[in-house]
């Protein structure tokens, strides 16, 4: 079924990346009705011990008892636009970890994110929480380990030297809270379906699997790339979701850059989560009740 007529730009936010995520959750089958058609060195740096990439257990569902503990949080107002300089094995050989598929290097340029950042910090980078493992003042460039877990739970490893990524720190006592609890806990991945113009605005329409669109709400949040921003419309029977990004949006995050068909990360709200877990148990505990 076809969405309703756009009757409000929902307004875009910025985004930031984060580590430690949630599950890589398959694209649904079969063919989605969309709204709409598309359109088509070596110098001295500080560095961190290679980190060891632990990991929390990935629940097998977005609605188990297991859980991803919050260690950073951000807003989903993105800080800055960096650049990939290299994604490849570490410089430097970690000394530990083990394991048959090493994790990867990423080093990313950026202009703005370099003062009062510390070794250890975590940044989002495009919607995924990471931990800066090296920082070269020289070269303007940050660092950071990525775990093969990651690689395969975002959309990061395709990432090529010369790609634009969202970057945003975590929040502190002081930060103004512009977007909504963004965790950087990426739930899966989706594909970008279709653009279309609307004056200086831009619809955006993603496919999702069902696991995430069932957590999205019109009116609600959904963090894009680490990018928070408002959903309009989600069509559960056609696996998609769109949003609206006006002009400010556009010049400052990732997004339009991309062309369709390809991969973002993608966050739902935690509140969402939230309440599905306690109706689940709610639902449970009525069950047992009754038998």
């Amino acid at each position: 079924m076809a969405p309703p007529p756009p009757a409000a730009a929902a307004v875009g936010h910025r985004s930031y990346l984060l580590l430690r995520c949630g599950g890589l959750l398959p694209s649904p089958s079969g063919p989605a009705t969309l709204p709409f058609a598309s359109h088509g060195a070596t110098s001295a740096r500080l560095r961190l011990p290679p980190p060891r990439f632990s990991l929390s257990p990935v629940p097998k569902s977005l609605s188990a008892s297991s859980h991803i503990p919050v260690r950073s949080l951000f807003t989903g107002i993105v800080e800055e636009v960096g650049r990939v300089r290299r994604l490849g094995p570490p410089l430097v050989p970690s000394g530990g970890g083990g394991g048959d598929a090493p994790g990867l290097d990423l080093e990313v340029e950026s202009k703005n994110l370099l003062a009062g950042t510390q070794l250890g910090d975590s940044v989002a980078v495009d919607g995924t929480c990471l931990t800066v493992a090296a920082i070269d003042p020289a070269a303007s460039t940050l660092t950071f380990g990525v775990a093969p877990e990651t690689l395969r739970r975002t959309s990061l490893g395709s990432r090529a030297p010369g790609d634009g990524v969202n970057l945003e720190r975590a929040l502190t006592p002081a930060s103004r809270m512009g977007g909504h609890f963004v965790q950087g806990h990426v739930d899966g991945t989706g594909e970008i379906a279709a653009f279309r113009p609307d004056g200086d605005s831009l619809w955006v329409t993603v496919r999702a699997p069902p696991e995430i669109l069932r957590l999205l709400v019109p009116k609600g949040f959904v963090a894009v790339d680490g990018t928070s921003l408002t959903v309009v419309n989600v069509d559960d029977q056609g696996g998609w979701f769109d949003f609206m990004l006006v002009r400010y949006t556009q010049d400052n995050i990732v997004l339009p850059t991309k062309k369709v068909d390809d991969k973002v990360n993608l966050e739902a709200d935690i509140l969402g989560k939230y309440v599905e877990k306690l109706l689940a148990g709610r639902v449970e505990a009525m069950s047992k009740v009754d038998s």
